[in-house]
């Protein structure tokens, strides 16, 4: 028992000198950022020392109006560190009485009511909430410039609860 009671003890022992010293390791090295020689900082450079803020570029938006049900908020396309992503905005509502509701990108302004043909539009999935703010990624073989814009779809009665046309933005262009 008193073995292991040692054992138990020198790793609590060792853990907590492991965090005091990657504390003071911290410390040491904000010190010496803090004090900058001959434009550097100490062994770090300022480039090096500078955190990459990624960056968001608006490509393309429009607002949600209703088809089968009432549909409000934003819709944009956005490039975000290489990825694209349809972004539906916090003020984002749709019915919470339709099953199984997808977000599409369709190649059309306004989509059909129903689908006779699902060649259209691309299904970028299950819609996560009836409102709020969220977010779904674009495949990167999906060429943009296609399609016109983004509706909510019940899949099960096949229908679109509403779309947002997208429009160009003055920020950029993402195909």
């Amino acid at each position: 028992m008193k073995i292991k009671s040692i054992k138990r003890h020198s790793i609590v022992k060792f853990g907590m000198v492991s965090v005091l010293a990657s504390a003071l390791s911290i410390a040491a090295a904000a010190a010496t950022i803090a004090n900058p020689v001959h434009g550097t900082f100490g062994s770090v450079t300022a480039t090096e020392s500078l955190i990459a803020q990624s960056e968001s570029i608006v490509a393309l938006a429009g607002s949600f109006v209703a088809a089968e049900a009432p549909t409000t908020g934003t819709a944009q396309i956005i490039e975000e560190d290489g990825q694209r992503y349809v972004v539906l905005d916090s003020a984002f509502s749709t019915t919470d009485m339709a099953p199984d509701l997808h977000v599409v990108l369709e190649t059309s302004e306004v989509p059909p009511g129903s689908y006779s043909s699902f060649g259209s539009f691309v299904n970028l999935g299950a819609l996560q909430s009836v409102t709020g703010e969220q977010r779904y990624p674009i495949p990167d073989s999906v060429n943009l410039s296609e399609f016109k814009s983004v509706s909510i779809w019940c899949r099960t009665a096949n229908a679109t609860m509403g779309y947002a046309v997208l429009g160009g933005s003055s920020s950029a262009s993402i195909q």
